[in-house]
């Protein structure tokens, strides 16, 4: 039974359809699926957490590779027909919760044991929600090695683009801050049930040891790079200075022993820029 097919019997099966309020498209394009847990090099010394599960479509190829799985799933529907297609599994586990209220990083330090050397994340996140998860994920420096995850083509473009790029946005600098992030493949429309109005797309943020550029104040660093991009329109002076983070002449004092054009306007910036003028402040 093909997954076209499989999805369509457990759909009947349990009376399920696609919540458009939880963005649910359920995969059925078994090479997404395989290029996806290829791209995360999923192995039994690996536990993996997958992020909104569904019907199990992924589920099932990443129970037969890694060590654990651990599905954490909101929707309460979902719940049942995991635990009727899984029980025989000895390494699947599952959460009903939203992903945002758990405790990730007491999960994760009670499951990195035994035979367990690395966790992975792989997940096709709901399109509603997808920077919050991203944003939770790397900003709790969580002990992660991988994050695969299938987004909207567009939020796709912002995460693995090189900041100073076409395509750069607030998120960018913080995933580049955080991870090697790269590209896997496009997921056409027609690779869901329902199809989704947009193009997919499977990427790979890879976690660094440690963050690409020093800063003496995380926080100031991102608050500035926030700010400099909610009016990303304006100059960099215009827009910070703006916020009240820093007074307009200071800035461009910093700017101009930086060696920074003081019109220069935030995407241009690489992160090491930002971090600059963040420790100058």
């Amino acid at each position: 039974m093909n997954l076209y097919d499989e999805t369509k019997f457990l759909m009947k099966k349990y009376n399920i359809s696609a919540n458009k309020n939880l963005g649910q498209n359920f995969l059925i394009d078994e090479d997404v699926i395989l290029d996806s847990i290829n791209a995360a090099n999923i192995g039994k010394e690996d536990a993996v957490l997958e992020i909104g599960p569904g019907l199990g479509t992924l589920t099932k190829y990443l129970l037969e590779r890694a060590g654990k799985v651990i599905c954490i799933e909101l929707d309460h529907r979902m719940i049942s027909i995991l635990k009727d297609r899984f029980f025989l599994y000895e390494n699947f586990e599952i959460i009903n919760e939203d992903v945002l209220k758990v405790d990730l990083k007491t999960l994760i330090q009670n499951n990195k044991k035994d035979n367990i050397k690395n966790i992975k994340i792989v997940a096709n996140l709901p399109y509603y929600i997808t920077t919050p998860i991203i944003m939770k994920l790397l900003e709790d420096m969580l002990d992660i090695q991988s994050i695969t995850v299938m987004v909207q083509k567009e939020v796709a473009n912002r995460l693995i683009a090189i900041p100073g790029d076409k395509d750069t946005g607030a998120i960018t600098y913080t995933v580049y801050f955080y991870a090697e992030a790269q590209n896997v493949r496009i997921v056409e429309k027609t690779s869901f049930i329902p199809e989704p109005s947009v193009r997919s797309e499977v990427i790979n943020l890879k976690i660094r040891k440690s963050p690409i550029v020093q800063v003496q104040d995380k926080d100031l660093l991102f608050k500035l790079i926030k700010q400099a991009f909610m009016q990303r329109r304006k100059t960099l002076v215009n827009s910070i200075s703006n916020s009240g983070l820093i007074q307009k002449d200071k800035l461009t004092k910093i700017l101009q022993d930086l060696n920074i054009d003081s019109n220069i306007r935030a995407e241009k910036l690489t992160i090491r820029d930002f971090a600059n003028i963040a420790n100058q402040m």
